[in-house]
């Protein structure tokens, strides 16, 4: 059984879709105080249960606000029933925050995964999470994740044509997924693709470091990251490979948050084209960076990872999902 709440119910229609079934009949009431209240209106007693919501902070309802109805809503599947109950959570929220950087700071990746296993669920799957090694660490529950790269190598292939290729990470901590696709790209355009990093530092939200490593001269260049929000970051990057000399500069990530400060950082830059997934759906993107953006749907990523936990058969990294 799949449900969608209310809030990510496009993507959990194109979900179904792909799975070729219905979306499971649920109601969201809320009360004239800001309470609520969330029920499925189908048995699900003794069923393998899946249950949709992509926990950002955009389109009307706050990233807390989705999460307390998704762990309410995972809280009245388990008390009537069901078998298993999995969590697909396209954006996951506070993934960001894994360790401790400053005295007393917290670490919410931790704390989400003990609410998520407080209310019931026996497992989560998530798309391009932060880290992922902090991820699988903090749940206890089985804990799955989907690499965006299988989404976008393909059109991004198709975009570079027959340029000479860099791969770049904007920061030091994402060299591990930006090699990722590095590897995967190749495999697509079938030659040699070169790989950069830029230097960034971050200390109370101020971002330094100019530093960058790799030859962009004269080729295309993709900067890869898991997340863009206020455009800060791929800006520093964009204005670097193009004084480097790079001919074109295009962006991948797996979550267009597109916050405020976003128009304003990234439309005078040299990025042609961002690719991103709609883990957030992109008509909640700034009207003026619409046109710079192409979508890949993650929705039969997903689709296939129900089909695999379903029948008990693991995520291989390596396998493309279906487009």
């Amino acid at each position: 059984m799949l449900f969608a709440l209310e809030a990510s119910r496009p993507l959990g229609e194109a979900v179904a879709d792909a799975l070729d079934i219905a979306l499971s009949p649920h109601e969201e009431r809320r009360f004239e105080d800001g309470e609520h209240k969330s029920r499925p209106l189908a048995n699900v007693r003794d069923r393998d249960v899946y249950v949709l919501q992509s926990l950002h902070g955009l389109g009307g309802q706050s990233v807390d606000d989705k999460l307390v109805r998704l762990l309410f809503f995972v809280g009245a599947l388990r008390s009537n029933g069901a078998a298993r109950v999995t969590v697909l959570a396209p954006y996951l929220c506070y993934s960001r925050k894994d360790r401790r950087t400053q005295p007393n700071d917290p670490v919410t990746s931790r704390y989400l995964a003990t609410l998520m296993e407080a209310a019931g669920a026996d497992r989560v799957v998530t798309l391009e999470v932060h880290n992922v090694a902090a991820y699988q660490n903090a749940f206890r529950c089985a804990s799955e994740h989907l690499e965006v790269r299988h989404l976008l190598a393909g059109p991004i292939a198709e975009a570079a044509g027959n340029d000479d290729l860099v791969v770049l990470s904007p920061d030091l901590g994402g060299i591990k997924r930006a090699e990722a696709f590095r590897e995967l790209l190749m495999q697509r355009v079938q030659r040699p693709v070169a790989a950069g990093f830029m230097e960034k530092y971050r200390s109370r939200g101020v971002v330094t470091g100019e530093r960058l490593v790799g030859d962009v001269d004269g080729r295309t260049v993709i900067i890869v990251d898991d997340l863009i929000a206020g455009g800060t970051t791929l800006r520093r990057a964009a204005a670097a490979c193009k004084q480097a000399g790079a001919c074109r500069i295009l962006a991948a990530a797996a979550h267009g948050v597109f916050g405020a400060a976003a128009p304003e950082n990234l439309l005078p830059t040299a990025v042609e084209k961002i690719y991103i997934s709609d883990s957030i759906s992109p008509e909640l993107a700034p009207a003026s960076l619409r046109p710079r953006l192409t979508v890949a749907s993650c929705a039969p990523g997903f689709a296939d990872a129900v089909r695999r936990l379903h029948r008990g058969a693991p995520l291989p990294g390596d396998v493309d999902y279906p487009s």
